[in-house]
C-alpha cells in the first residue's frame, strides 16, 4: 500500500505520541503549527511515490501500486543504490532533508546484524527483521532511527556512567519481551513518524551487554516521551523556504517500555554491536551525501537567481564565476563520491549492496566540513543585501513600502518583489537560525567528522601503498627482511587475526 500525504497525515491523527514542544504538550502532531514544516517535508516523500513524473525513481517493485516506496527500501545491486543517491537528492531539493530515507539505511544495517547474529548465536533475529521490514514497506510507514545516545560522562562506557539512564538499555527480560528505559539524544523527525527503530550507538563491551539492544518501538508506546524542537521556522514571514518545509528533532525518553520479542533485533549480544553499527553508518553516510547534494542544488540556483537580479552576468564576472565554479565544485565532488561507493559496493548477507566504506565516508567528510564554504560561496555571490534587507513587514507599509521598492530594485527586467523573494530564500539558507541548523547537522549527523577520519585510515587499503612502493624500491632501503610494515593492517583485511610484530 502506498500513502498519499494526506492519507500519511491522517494515519498520524490515529497515534498518540507524548510530545513536547516548547515547553507545551502537542495535541496532534498531524495539525500543531511548530511541526507543520516537518510534516509537509515527509509528506511529499508520500506523494512523489505516486506523482507520474517521479513514480518510477520513488517507488520499489509493480508499477500498479503495490510496490513499496524507495526511502524504506534495502538496495540489492548498484543500481538501487544509485537510484536511493537521486531519489533523497530529488527530494531534499525541494525540502532541505528528506528524513526518511533512515528508515532504509537502518534496515539494511539491522538485516546485515542480524544474520551474523544468527550464524554465531542460533537467535531468530533474522526471520524478525525480514518480517519487519516487509510490514514497513506493506504499510508504509515513517520510521525514525534513535540511535545516539544522550552518553553523558563521554569518558565512561555505558556501564560505568552515574546515570545509566544516559544511554537505552534493558532494564528487565520477560518471556514475551524485554523493557527498556534511557535516552536518545538526537531523534530526525520523531514525533511525526509512526514508529522509532532503537539502535546502539556504539561498541560495546561485555559489560555493556544490556546496552547492546535494538528493537522496534511504536512512537505512542507506553513509557516514551519525546521532547522535541519546531520544524524549520514555522509562522516566520521571512522564512520563504523554512516555514514550509523543516525538520525536528527531539531527545526521547524511554521509561521502563516494553518491546515484545518479536520486535527485538539484537538483546546483548554485545560483540555484534560494532558490526550493527558500522553497517548502519555506512549506509547512512552514502544517504547523507545525496541529501546534501540536493541542498547544494538549492543554493547554485538561489545563488545564480540572486546574481542575475543584482543586474551582473556571472559568465562574464571572473570573481563571481569563480565563486560560483567552487560551489559547483563543492557539491559534486562530494556527490561524486556517492556515485564512486554505489559503484564499488560490497555484497553482504541477505543480498544487500552496502556503498564502498571509504568512498561513503571520505564524501561524507567533505560534505560536512565544506558545508560552510559553500554557505559561504552563496554569500559571496548574493551581496549583503540578505542579510540587511528590512523585514517582510516593510512591504506592506505604506510609509515605507514604495520608497524601498524603488530604491532597491535591481536589473529593470526583475521586478522587486521577486529580487527580494530571492535575496530572504537564501538569508533562510544560509545566514538564519535554519542555515546554522544545517551547518550543525551536517557537520555531526551520521557521526562526527573524526569517525569519518577514522573509518577512512582504518578502511583505506595503506599497506597496498606500502607495498607497492618496497616493490618499486625493490632493494636497498627495504632490503631488511626482518622489517615488518602493520599500518594499515587491520583484523579481517590482510588476514583473519591481523598483523602481528615481534616482540
Amino acid at each position: 500500500m502506498l500513502m498519499t500525504a494526506a492519507e500519511y497525515r491522517e494515519s498520524l491523527r490515529r497515534l498518540k505520541p507524548r510530545v513536547f514542544v516548547d515547553g507545551r504538550a502537542v495535541a496532534s502532531v498531524a495539525d500543531d503549527p511548530a511541526l507543520q514544516p516537518g510534516v509537509n517535508a515527509v509528506g511529499l516523500s508520500y506523494d512523489f511515490a505516486l506523482r507520474d513524473d517521479t513514480a518510477s525513481l520513488m517507488r520499489v517493485g509493480a508499477a500498479d501500486g503495490d510496490g513499496h516506496n524507495r526511502m524504506l527500501h534495502v538496495p540489492r545491486s548498484e543500481d538501487e543504490l544509485l537510484q536511493k543517491l537521486e531519489a533523497v537528492r530529488l527530494i531534499c531539493r525541494y525540502t532541505g532533508c528528506a528524513q526518511r530515507y533512515l528508515a532504509g539505511d537502518a534496515m539494511a544495517g539491522i538485516l546485515q546484524g542480524a544474520a551474523a547474529i544468527d550464524a554465531d548465536h542460533g537467535t531468530g533475529y533474522l526471520a524478525r527483521a525480514r518480517a519487519y521490514h516487509e510490514h514497513l514497506c506493506r504499510e508504509d510507514l515513517a520510521v525514525g532511527i534513535a540511535m545516539t545516545d544522550a552518553k553523558g560522562d563521554r569518558s565512561r562506557r555505558p556501564h560505568a556512567q552515574a546515570n545509566p539512564d544516559t544511554y537505552v538499555h534493558i532494564v528487565e527480560r520477560r518471556a514475551d519481551g524485554i523493557v527498556i528505559s534511557g535516552t536518545k539524544a538526537i531523534v530526525t523527525g520523531a514525533p511525526y513518524m509512526h514508529e522509532l527503530l532503537v539502535m546502539p550507538g556504539r561498541a560495546m563491551t561485555a559489560d555493556d551487554a544490556d546496552f547492546a539492544v535494538c528493537c522496534a518501538v511504536p512512537v505512542d508506546a507506553a513509557g516514551l516521551t519525546m521532547v522535541a524542537r519546531p520544524a524549520g521556522r514555522p509562522g516566520e514571514a521571512a522564512a520563504l523556504f523554512s516555514n514550509r518545509y523543516g525538520q525536528s528533532t527531539a531527545v526521547c525518553l524511554f521509561d521502563r517500555v516494553f518491546v515484545p520479542h518479536e520486535r527485538v533485533f539484537l538483546a546483548g549480544e554485545w560483540r555484534h554491536s560494532a558490526a550493527l553499527t558500522y553497517a548502519y553508518a555506512t549506509h547512512h553516510r552514502h544517504t547523507c551525501i545525496a541529501a546534501r547534494a540536493g541542498f547544494g542544488d538549492l543554493l547554485i540556483g538561489a545563488g545564480t537567481l540572486m546574481t542575475e537580479a543584482n543586474g551582473l552576468d556571472a559568465g562574464r564576472a571572473p570573481g563571481l564565476r569563480d565563486a560560483m565554479t567552487d560551489l559547483i565544485r563543492i557539491v559534486e565532488g562530494f556527490y561524486a563520491c556517492g556515485v564512486a561507493a554505489s559503484v564499488y559496493a560490497t555484497h553482504e548477507a541477505e543480498g544487500i549492496r552496502m556503498p564502498e566504506t571509504v568512498f561513503s565516508n571520505i564524501g561524507k567528510l567533505l560534505l560536512a566540513t565544506q558545508i560552510y564554504d559553500m554557505q559561504r560561496l552563496a554569500h559571496e555571490v548574493s551581496g549583503g543585501l540578505i542579510v540587511t534587507l528590512p523585514g517582510p513587514d516593510e512591504d506592506h507599509n505604506p510609509a515605507t513600502a514604495g520608497r524601498l521598492s524603488e530604491v532597491l530594485a535591481g536589473r529593470s527586467d526583475i521586478p522587486y518583489e521577486k529580487r527580494i523573494a530571492v535575496a530572504r530564500f537564501i538569508e533562510d539558507l544560509t545566514a538564519s537560525y535554519q542555515s546554522g541548523w544545517y551547518s550543525v547537522i551536517s557537520l555531526h549527523g551520521g557521526g562526527s567528522p573524526e569517525a569519518m577520519k577514522k573509518e577512512i585510515f582504518r578502511r583505506y587499503p595503506i599497506a597496498e601503498r606500502v607495498e607497492l612502493v618496497e616493490n618499486l624500491l625493490d632493494r636497498g632501503m627495504l632490503a631488511d627482511a626482518r622489517r615488518r610494515i602493520t599500518i594499515g593492517r587491520q583484523p579481517g583485511r590482510c588476514c583473519a587475526a591481523g598483523c602481528q610484530t615481534d616482540d
